[in-house]
């Protein structure tokens, strides 16, 4: 029955490989702009739908991959606009405590840090990931937000400040890291 066939679809050049360059690190940056899982997954994939839709403008671009990392801050930025401010982390989302001597702590660890992070006001929490876990300059972030280099800045102290207050950080972060 070749009438229940899915017909086959033609991607555009160079977009299957964008995709598998940038969907994990995408989906890494997705997990800290927002505060569940699933929802990570499904901007990444209304990115990567609408990249496919609109292609040879994101072809033409210098960088292919900072557009559509672009692309995710615009899309994470309308998420919260659109209901994040009444999203409030779950029972479920709460991390339990590591055990004493469990060989597993560092993953604990790094756990307690990613629930503390969600933990953070949208804003904040952008600033972190992509300073951090996307290693990019404060310049480069303000311009992604959309918001001025001392706005970055305060966001990122006061970010910072919060997560030590809730013991997610021990000391001070080395340059381009963040210490759990």
């Amino acid at each position: 029955m070749s009438w229940l066939r899915a017909p086959r679809v033609e991607t555009a050049p160079g977009f299957e490989e964008l995709v598998a360059a940038r969907s994990g690190p995408m989906l890494a940056m997705a997990r800290g702009l927002v505060r569940r899982e699933q929802d990570a997954e499904d901007l990444v994939q209304d990115v990567l739908a609408t990249a496919l839709l609109k292609w040879d403008r994101v072809s033409a671009a210098d960088d292919p991959a900072a557009y559509v990392n672009r692309m995710l801050v615009n899309a994470a930025t309308s998420w919260w606009r659109r209901g994040a401010r009444r999203e409030q982390p779950t029972e479920a989302e709460a991390m339990p405590e590591a055990a004493v001597g469990d060989p597993n702590a560092a993953s604990g660890d790094r756990d307690a840090l990613l629930a503390a992070l969600r933990r953070l006001p949208a804003r904040h929490r952008a600033v972190l990931v992509l300073r951090y876990y996307e290693g990019l300059p404060d310049a480069e972030i303000a311009q992604l937000l959309d918001v001025a280099l001392p706005t970055v800045r305060s966001c990122a102290h006061r970010g910072l400040l919060a997560l030590r207050r809730a013991g997610a950080l021990e000391g001070e972060a080395p340059a381009g890291s963040l210490p759990v």
